[in-house]
């Protein structure tokens, strides 16, 4: 038996036959200058420190070892590794861990960091080690409410004796600690012997870390295409490995309406692809579940008075008029910023009795701290002014067809809508809510119709645009979701640009008590659960890292480390897209 001790690394140079060979390799991992590069074993001098693979190297090469993303705060790492298996991991907790709810979420956090270990380690994860892992895990208080005030802050501290290394994990809440445990695993990488597999860990390490921004999201569109509940759940699992803390899950649209509404289940009867193609409510709370489980937020989006349309055939042989208007219709430019077409229609008396409806459907589906995004982007004024009741409706108000009129008519939707909102979820002081930059936020209309203590702006013009500061200046809160950076769907459509991992991550947003922070997206007209790992992963890691540390560092300085993150997907069960050929991997920095 190999006993498991503090390794510490030394050339074991054989002058054998086959000098070209140590420990049956021709190639081993060499760190100069914080980067890993094969270099050839015949080559190597005794003064040379040496690893048997990459993780190994990038373990323990380089300012921040192998980290996604970086800490922001203390930072102090070892230079000598312990081999561990997960079954030789113990969990303590001290008393502010052990109030019911606190410690079931903790135990639920516990599998999961033991599971991510498994697969780190691999299939045959059996070479005998004698440490034991001692894992302390302190969070300060009860509460577990997910909000853009909660405290994700968390502190790790890894010593080491001869037989047994402790990690003392403190945090603020169960969510700072899952952080602290999501970092305690990037301390790890596989270590191959004939007899199996082990862990190598960091034997000492000191670690202060918390977030930049406190919103840190990722968009998924699931109308265009539908996604299934199992691919959602992969991505939610990628981001947990990142940090990021929001999944804005974009239900509905023009395309399709496949969640199941209790009043109105013909909505989802019309608008889903297939009877199989639905989110029913109990899947929806499971997403919410799981993706709280691992320190994310669900935020659905319900997207009008635009992006509506198949789902709502049905209401006038209800007996309630057109609730939408230019349904699929055609020519669609003339109608619809892309097919098919469709808005509700501000002109039926009935639409706000049936949305009133459908809002309390949404206060009963999400969590009670829960908000709603509420869309509000791309509405098309020719469709309005196509449509004879709407016309009509402006004019018995004394206004008219222009530009300024349908500006007003939005306007007075939104302020419905959102007392509608208010209404369903009369049991709480109101919420903020979240709006697609538009028409309506221009800074020159936006006071008129939007309250800045009610709304959040989410942006998603170009870098440099003059919009988001704007917007800063007349004091409204902003999220940022930069159009030609962190627009996953491009570079696939009409004149759109694909925007690599290093374009992902050099893009810088606006600093300010205002801005909540950012969202990649993923806009699914051309994408399905098939493509929507590739699509999205690695490059969602750099968004990840952005928005967590907002580092001063481009992404050349990243790249070893972003290869370690692609390489932690894939172990987990992502299916990322290849961003280098792996010599490039393999010879950091060799490659820019």
């Amino acid at each position: 038996m190999i006993a498991s001790k503090v390794c510490y690394f030394q050339l074991i140079f054989s002058f054998v036959i086959f000098p070209s060979f140590i420990n049956g390799s021709l190639y081993k991992f060499r760190c100069n200058s914080g980067k890993c590069t094969r270099q050839n074993a015949e080559f190597l001098t005794e003064t040379d420190r040496y690893f048997d693979t990459l993780n190994e190297c990038r373990l323990l090469c380089g300012e921040y070892s192998s980290l996604w993303p970086i800490p922001t705060k203390e930072l102090r790492l070892g230079d000598k590794t312990v081999e561990i298996r997960p079954k030789n991991i113990l969990f303590n907790y001290t008393d502010n861990s052990k109030a019911g709810e606190v410690r079931k979420f903790l135990n639920q956090t516990q599998a999961i960091f033991l599971n991510n270990l498994y697969k780190e380690c691999g299939p045959r994860c059996i070479h005998p080690t004698v440490t034991t892992l001692v894992i302390t895990i302190n969070v300060d208080s009860d509460d577990l409410d997910l909000t853009w005030t909660t405290n994700e802050s968390y502190e790790l501290q890894v010593t080491s004796s001869e037989s047994k290394t402790e990690a003392t994990v403190s945090a603020a809440n169960v969510f700072g600690a899952r952080h602290g445990l999501e970092t305690l695993s990037q301390l790890m990488a596989s270590k191959n012997y004939d007899d199996g597999n082990c862990l190598l860990l960091l034997a000492d390490a000191h670690i202060s870390d918390s977030p930049k921004f406190s919103h840190r999201g990722f968009l998924l569109d699931t109308a265009r295409n539908y996604i299934s509940t199992n691919a959602i759940r992969r991505q939610l699992d990628g981001m947990a490995s990142i940090k990021m803390n929001v999944l804005h899950w974009h239900i509905t649209d023009s395309q399709s309406f496949p969640l199941e509404l209790i009043s109105y289940p013909q909505v989802t009867k019309h608008g889903a692809y297939s009877d199989g193609e639905v989110y029913s409510q109990a899947e929806v709370r499971e997403i919410f579940q799981y993706a709280k489980q691992r320190g994310i937020r669900v935020i659905l989006e319900f997207d009008a008075p635009a992006h509506v349309g198949n789902g709502w055939q049905w209401a006038p042989k209800a007996g309630l008029g057109n609730i939408a208007v230019c349904i699929n219709e055609q020519p669609w430019r003339r109608l619809c910023i892309e097919p098919p077409c469709g808005q509700f229609n501000p002109a039926n008396s009935n639409i706000y009795n049936v949305l009133g409806d459908v809002y309390s459907d949404f206060a009963q589906l999400i969590p009670s701290t829960e908000i709603l995004h509420m869309g509000g982007d791309e509405v098309f004024f020719g469709c309005w002014n196509a449509t004879a009741e709407i016309v009509d409706y402006l004019r018995k108000q004394g206004k008219g067809r222009e530009a300024q009129d349908f500006l007003d008519l939005w306007g007075e939707f939104q302020r419905n809508v959102l007392e509608l909102w208010d209404r369903a979820r009369y049991f709480q002081a109101p919420s903020p809510t979240v709006l697609w930059s538009s028409h309506l936020t221009d800074p020159d209309v936006i006071e008129k119709y939007l309250p800045k203590d009610r709304y959040i702006i989410q942006t998603w013009v170009e870098n440099g645009a003059e919009l988001p500061k704007k917007l800063l200046k007349k004091g409204y809160r902003l999220i940022i979701s930069t159009k030609n950076a962190w627009y996953f769907d491009h570079g696939f459509w009409g004149i759109t640009s694909y925007y690599n991992w290093r374009k992902v991550y050099n893009n810088r947003i606006l600093n300010s008590s205002l801005i909540l922070g950012g969202e990649a997206c993923i806009w699914t007209e051309f994408i399905d659960e098939h493509s929507l790992d590739s699509r999205t992963w690695p490059r969602l890691a750099a968004v990840g890292e952005r928005l967590w540390a907002d580092p001063t560092i481009d992404a050349s300085k990243a790249e070893g480390r972003f290869y370690r993150q692609r390489d932690r997907l894939i172990k987990r069960g992502l299916n990322p897209e290849a961003v280098t050929p792996f010599w490039c991997e393999q010879n950091e920095g060799e490659c820019q």
